[in-house]
């Protein structure tokens, strides 16, 4: 398990077409700043899984669902992310697994 932002290295790829979409045509970015945002994404998601997991855990569950996710963003107070993300999953549907009763996302 990822402890320390250093221990979760997101793809150098990923992060810089990330970057690349999230800026006009024409801005570079440092390799220092690359790096930079690459680990503050590692800290972002270290953080919203942590959160995330508290909500499961408050409910007795040991998978990590959509509203769990969607209840850190609005604790961690990203409200304004959460209609992007509702967004985003739809067209992902949720069904019961009725064997252990855990709600698992399909896509």
């Amino acid at each position: 398990m990822a402890e320390r932002p250093e221990d979760l290295n997101l793809p150098n790829a990923v992060i810089t077409r990330i970057i690349k979409e999230a800026l006009p045509d024409g801005v570079n970015v440092s390799k220092e700043a690359r790096r930079a945002i690459s680990q503050a994404a590692s800290v972002f998601v270290l953080y919203a899984t942590s959160c995330a997991n508290n909500f499961a855990m408050k409910a007795k569950r040991k998978t990590l669902n959509a509203a769990d996710v969607l209840a850190a963003m609005e604790e961690m107070e990203f409200e304004r992310f959460l209609e992007p993300l509702r967004e985003a999953l739809e067209g992902v549907f949720v069904i019961q697994d009725r064997y252990c009763g855990e709600w698992i996302l399909h896509g």
